[in-house]
Formats: C-alpha cells, sequence, structure tokens
C-alpha cells in the first residue's frame, strides 16, 4: 500500500522507527516493559504509532505519556490508542510526571531539537521522526547534548528495511559491481503525493527545512548506507516553478475555494473521516488548515533538485528530486569498476497489478542478472513491520547496520542543508563546516 494511502486510510496502525538499544535492566529482565511517552500527535503519530503496536507488542511496551499543543488531537489519540495514560499539553510536565524511558519526537521538524536535547536531559533515549532536525546549528547542539547527557538517539530510517533495497546493500558488499564509483539517483513525487508537501507546514523552510531535509534526508541516508561512506562536498541548484506563486489563482484552503472546478488539485478532506477527525474538527484548537492551497504565496521550498554530491571514498553522486511528475518512484544506478547495478521503483495505484520489483546487475564484458524482489507487501515496501520486529522483539542482530544512530541521522540531514546552502549562495559546501562530525572514507 502507498504511504499516503495508508495514512488517509488509518490512525491507529504503527510504522518504522529504529533499534532500541539493549540496556542491563532490560537484558536481565526481558519481561520488563518500556515506558514510552509521544510528543507530537499529528499524522505521523497516529498513523506510525497507534493502536496495533499495543495489539503486537503490548507485552513489551507501554505508553506512559501523551503531549501536543492541540488539546483535541491529544483526546483522539488516546481514545484511538486505547490507553489509559496521562495527556498533556506542556512537555516539562510530561516528562516529570511520567518519567519515560523513551521519548517519541513526532512533532513538527523545527521543534525537533528543542524535544529531544530536554528528553535526555530529563533522563530519556530519543526515537525520532526524520528528518533529525532542519539545520545545522540545531544538529550541532543536539550532537553536544547526547555526548553530555550520555544518552542516545536513534533516526527512523525505516527504508533502509525493506527487502529491495536490502538486496541492493547485499550485491554491493558483496564486490558484485567491483569499487563502486560514482551514482546516479532521481527520485519522482507525483502530483498527488507532492502536492501533499505543499498543503501543509512542510510548504514553509521554517517549519521543515525544505524538501532537501524533510524528505530526501531519507535518500541521502539510503545513499551513505549505500555506498558506506560519508558525504564530504555539495553543490546544488533548485527552484519553486510550479507550486505557490505560479498560477494564476489561489485561496486559503480547499473546502472554502471558489475555484474547485477549475483547480486540478482540489482536495477533498470532508471525504477522509480520519483528517476530519484528527485535522478539521481540531482547527479551533490552532488554526491548522490540513487541506491548504499548493498555490500560497508563501510557500518558500524548491520543487525541483538538482544535487551533486562527491564522497570522502571519492564516490560522485549526482541526485534529483522532482515533486510535480505524473507518476511516483525512483531510478538508480551504481557504477562500479567491475560493472553496473541498476534498479527502478515505481508507486503502484490501487488497480494496477502488483508483484515484484526488478534489480538488474550487468557485469563488464559479461552476462546481465535479473533479481525480481517481491513488492506485495505493505508499509515502505516490507520495512516497517521488519523495523518493528527490530524494535520490540528481544535478541535481534543487525547484520546489514540497518539501525541508525545519531551521526546516521545527522548526516543525511546534513547533506540536504549543505545542498540547500548551495543553493542559496552558488557555492559547494563542504560538510565538515557545518558541525563538529568529519566525513569519514568508510563507515563501518
Amino acid at each position: 500500500m502507498k504511504r499516503r494511502n495508508f495514512i488517509l486510510q488509518t490512525s491507529t496502525v504503527l510504522a518504522g522507527s529504529a533499534i532500541l538499544p539493549a540496556t542491563a535492566e532490560t537484558l536481565l529482565n526481558p519481561a520488563k516493559k518500556k515506558r514510552i511517552a509521544i510528543v507530537g500527535l499529528g499524522v505521523r503519530a497516529t498513523g506510525m504509532w497507534g493502536k496495533s503496536v499495543l495489539e503486537k507488542y503490548g507485552n513489551e511496551v507501554e505508553f506512559v505519556g501523551l503531549c501536543d499543543i492541540n488539546e483535541g488531537r491529544l483526546r483522539l489519540m488516546k481514545s484511538g490508542m486505547g490507553v489509559s495514560c496521562p495527556t498533556f499539553t506542556d512537555f516539562d510536565k510530561m516528562m516529570r510526571d511520567t518519567k519515560p524511558e523513551i521519548l517519541m519526537v513526532m512533532s513538527v521538524d523545527n521543534t525537533h531539537h528543542e524535544f529531544i536535547i530536554k528528553g535526555m536531559e530529563m533522563g530519556a533515549d530519543i526515537i525520532t521522526e526524520k528528518p533529525l532536525t532542519t539545520d545545522e546549528t540545531k544538529c550541532q547542539a543536539i550532537l553536544e547534548a547526547e555526548k553530555r547527557t550520555g544518552k542516545n538517539v536513534r533516526v527512523t530510517f525505516n527504508y533502509r528495511y525493506s527487502p529491495h533495497r536490502v538486496k541492493i546493500y547485499e550485491l554491493l558488499r558483496s564486490n558484485a559491481i567491483g569499487k563502486i564509483t560514482s551514482v546516479d539517483f532521481h527520485w519522482y513525487l507525483d502530483t498527488n503525493h507532492g502536492a501533499e508537501y505543499f498543503r501543509r507546514w512542510h510548504r514553509l523552510r521554517e517549519k521543515g527545512g525544505s524538501l532537501l531535509v524533510h524528505k530526501a534526508s531519507h535518500h541521502f541516508d539510503l545513499l551513505n548506507w549505500w555506498i558506506d561512506s560519508d558525504p564530504e562536498e555539495v553543490f546544488a541548484y533548485g527552484a519553486l516553478e510550479f507550486y505557490g506563486k505560479n498560477n494564476s489563482f489561489r485561496h486559503t484552503h480547499c473546502r472554502t475555494c471558489p475555484h474547485t472546478k477549475q483547480c486540478d488539485f482540489f482536495w477533498d478532506i470532508t471525504k477522509s473521516p480520519a483528517m476530519m477527525k484528527l485535522y478539521v474538527e481540531n482547527e479551533k484548537y490552532d488554526g491548522y488548515l490540513r487541506d491548504g492551497c499548493v498555490w500560497k504565496e508563501d510557500i518558500d521550498i524548491f520543487d525541483k533538485m538538482a544535487v551533486q554530491i562527491k564522497y570522502a571514498n571519492k564516490v560522485q553522486v549526482s541526485y534529483s528530486l522532482t515533486a510535480y511528475s505524473p507518476y511516483e518512484g525512483y531510478r538508480i544506478s551504481f557504477n562500479g569498476t567491475k560493472g553496473k547495478l541498476d534498479a527502478w521503483i515505481k508507486e503502484r495505484q490501487p488497480w494496477e497489478e502488483e508483484g515484484f520489483d526488478e534489480i538488474q546487475l550487468t557485469s563488464n564484458f559479461g552476462k546481465r542478472e535479473i533479481f525480481k524482489i517481491s513488492n506485495t507487501e505493505g508499509g515502505h515496501g516490507g520495512g516497517d513491520e521488519r523495523m518493528k520486529q527490530h524494535i520490540f522483539l528481544p535478541n535481534q542482530t543487525d547484520p546489514h547496520r540497518q539501525a541508525a544512530g545519531l551521526r546516521d541521522g545527522a548526516l543525511a540531514i546534513l547533506t540536504g542543508i549543505a545542498a540547500r546552502n548551495s543553493i542559496d549562495s552558488g557555492k559547494p559546501i563542504k560538510i565538515a563546516d557545518l558541525t563538529s562530525i568529519r566525513p569519514q572514507v568508510k563507515k563501518a
């Protein structure tokens, strides 16, 4: 099931996260439940963390506190999850009263650093939704806080767990194409999914850091994981040429818009009971319009981006992201000294037949081999359920290094931040100039 359809159809399903560090106490007492609190109860929390986690992993976890600035969403989330834990609009009070071992940060991107840092200072390990944060200053503050407190930050990169992407990892690690020299990676958001970012708070750079940070941090993390090295220098171009002010008419939001008959991007939120309950019924508390106009003039993020990345191990990457494609998916090609590895994913519509996604391995002066990977599993290509198992079930191993820690999360956003800074300045940006992290030739 496509991510956006999954989110619209349910407000109680848990999806991706990252491996939780095993403590001496949990190893000695595996029956002890992990005490978890959540801050930020928007669509991520309701769609990714809900009733199903308690139904499947209730012997492993308990939710001890829920926090959001919107009291209506708080009541809805508590009811939907079927929990009896207290709810809070005051984050500090939640942390003091409930003393969670783990804090899940699912708030607006530019507030992540506040909750991550304060959560660690108040005694909790952190699981945060991507992106880690939105700029280099906030990133450095998180790095310093983890070191200062001795707590752990984990970032929810569920793409690492899907079978298709794991197979790519395995082939690259097996030296199937020799030494990787360059990568071409092109991601396409369609006029349904892509438009969603321009309806929501993500349309503002101040809130989400631009799609180079909010969305592409997923993609940059995959590159870092596959290439097994750190990004070193970034140069980029970007522009807003489709959404925002690039239209002759606009309104505040779709429900009351006088242009619905002529606008291809009209979205009727009233047809989604889940969205109506989660957002429309709770607008009175914070004024947030979930069905915002994609043509609003305050939109200041890019909708087309092209990025050049040089890695510490000399691999060169050409990456692009387009937010108004007629179809959704990506193409990636790894070029190596012994051959070439190509993969492509096209997100299918509900009426299209599902079956498999392909990976093509072509050897220099040799044969071509096709690997067919099933795509019938839901939840980010099967990654979500595998990640949940890694989180909650005991004695999990990590042979593919899929657990994403703070350094992984930082390097993913720093690539996007460097690209954004490069577009603004017209100059290449060195990753080492952004924070205290120094790029390494090999990650392992």
